[in-house]
């Protein structure tokens, strides 16, 4: 089942790092968009042709240090039916390396709309989960349970989120508590129907680390849920912020960076180390740099648990 596979491979890999594969065409190196160019011609095929060759480098250069990478599909969709060919293609090859893929899509409809969205995703052989948006209710939910059973799928449902709108909704009072409390409640008794060997659900949340005080909060609400940490790096969200997200052990999150890594041959840290042509290489060294970070301030909070 997905949240038992999850937590294998973090073991392994002794990191809660996902990859966020959001590849933007101007950020790619030139060398990359010359070869795909030259194949394929300055157009819609050439720019996916490149989305795919930056994202194979990426995965070659951390599938051996990470559990998972996240596709969000936003980044493909804008380039048509070509795009959601690299979207499919990555993921593939993402589960050729032995990674889990994560489908950003953060679908949000009912009865049949949501079961078509499971049909197209859960039952993909290289989608492990996917982000569903909850705004509808439990109905947005229960479609893809099914399929999350049959097939050993996961979901991760938005509960409180890291971009700074968020608090307009998910932050308002009820007779229950905030919306994202009355969400993780919803959460919490739906995932008790699936969970595995380690005691946690294939049924998540997405929970934001720039909020680590509402992280906390939920860890409590949510105690068999694995969490989806969006908001690490480029978002502003530092390692001692995401720790509220894990239970005691050190499991039951893991955190997603997008931009900090994928195009880390950029960031002033790593331009003057790296160039264009060893952008993976960058990309390794900010995985590795997250990881120890993030594995120093679990151990600093368990040190001071003691």
């Amino acid at each position: 089942m997905f949240a038992d596979e999850l937590i294998n491979n973090i073991k392994i890999k002794n990191n809660p790092t996902v990859v966020g594969l959001d590849p933007r065409i101007e950020n790619i190196p030139e060398f990359i968009k010359e070869i795909a160019f030259k194949k394929n011609g300055n157009n819609i095929k050439g720019i996916c042709e490149a989305l795919y060759l930056f994202n194979k480098g990426i995965i070659d250069s951390v599938y051996d240090l990470v559990p998972a990478v996240k596709i969000q599909i936003a980044f493909y969709e804008v380039y048509g039916i070509e795009g959601l060919k690299v979207f499919f293609k990555t993921a593939e090859y993402a589960k050729e390396k032995g990674l889990i893929v994560i489908a950003d899509v953060k679908r949000g409809d009912i009865a049949d709309v949501a079961e078509m969205y499971s049909r197209a995703y859960l039952q993909n052989e290289y989608i492990d989960a996917i982000t569903v948006n909850p705004y509808m209710g439990e109905d947005t939910i229960l479609p893809y349970i099914h399929d999350v059973i049959e097939f050993g799928k996961g979901l991760f449902i938005l509960v409180k989120t890291s971009n700074k709108g968020s608090y307009v909704i998910q932050d308002l009072e009820t007779s229950d508590g905030h919306v994202y409390e009355n969400v993780a409640n919803m959460v919490n008794r739906i995932s008790k129907t699936v969970k595995g060997k380690y005691g946690y659900s294939s049924i998540g949340a997405v929970v934001g680390a720039t909020y680590p005080e509402e992280a906390k909060i939920l860890r409590k609400e949510m105690p068999g849920s694995f969490f989806l940490v969006p908001g690490y790096g480029a978002q502003g969200a530092s390692a001692d912020d995401i720790v509220s997200c894990f239970d005691d052990n050190g499991f039951g999150a893991i955190v997603n960076s997008s931009r900090k890594i994928i195009f880390a041959y950029k960031s002033l840290y790593w331009k003057d180390v790296y160039s264009e042509y060893e952008y993976a290489q960058a990309s390794r060294a900010e995985v590795l740099l997250m990881r120890g970070m993030i594995n120093n301030a679990l151990m600093k909070r368990k040190y001071i648990a003691c």
